[in-house]
């Protein structure tokens, strides 16, 4: 019997696209439901009712939650083909330590970088060039984070990169000119095919995020 695959998602969601990217790299068959989420759906509320937000993965009926703790169920749910999290136990402490940094940081960094004018702006720009730059250091001279193996911490981070766009050009900034390793990771990471489908236009979403400035008053 086939497996049942249902991702509740919203398409400029850099969490959800983790999920996206970890299907096609495991190349899992499985139906995408748009989610309105001032409207959400009631499907959306059943399957998360603690937190009540996209993504959510419902495989054979049952939903698993939270963008990093799906990407980790994908991984062992379908052994079988490109795993992501490394097998070493302290790779992959490392790799979920990592993750969880960039969940705690970089998303609040980038959104004040949008929402904020002023000085609260700056600050904004110097943390979220801080956070990258530390990330680039973990990076080396490395092809990927997980050495040669697009991983754990690459599905987890390459979705911001479509965001980067909007970031820039709403802060008036260059992420190139400061971290320029890390653009060279990024622009590695979308030669595949699994990241180049999963990601949208930076166009789109910077479209998108002008959409959030006027709704939040930021313009």
């Amino acid at each position: 019997m086939a497996d049942e695959v249902v991702l509740l998602d919203f398409w400029p969601s850099m969490f959800g696209m983790r999920v996206r990217v970890a299907l096609a790299e495991k190349g899992v068959k499985y139906e995408y439901r748009e989610e309105d989420l001032p409207n959400k759906s009631p499907l959306l509320l059943q399957m998360n009712p603690v937190h009540k937000k996209i993504p959510v993965l419902i495989h054979n009926g049952k939903p698993v939650c939270e963008s990093a703790n799906i990407v980790q169920y994908i991984d062992e749910a379908w052994k079988d083909k490109a795993p992501l999290l490394p097998s070493d136990p302290y790779q992959r402490a490392q790799a979920r330590f990592w993750v969880d940094y960039i969940d705690k940081n970089l998303y609040e960094a980038g959104r004040k970088i949008w929402a904020t004018k002023g000085e609260e702006q700056e600050a904004a720009k110097k943390k979220l060039i801080e956070i990258l730059k530390l990330l680039e250091g973990q990076l080396g001279d490395d092809t990927y984070f997980g050495g040669e193996i697009f991983g754990f911490l690459d599905v987890a981070l390459v979705t911001f990169y479509c965001w980067f766009f909007s970031y820039e050009t709403c802060g008036n900034f260059s992420i190139e000119a400061e971290c320029p390793k890390l653009i060279e990771w990024a622009k590695r990471c979308m030669q595949k095919e699994s990241v180049a489908k999963s990601l949208p236009d930076p166009k789109k979403v910077y479209e998108f995020t002008l959409l959030l400035k006027k709704i939040f008053g930021a313009e």
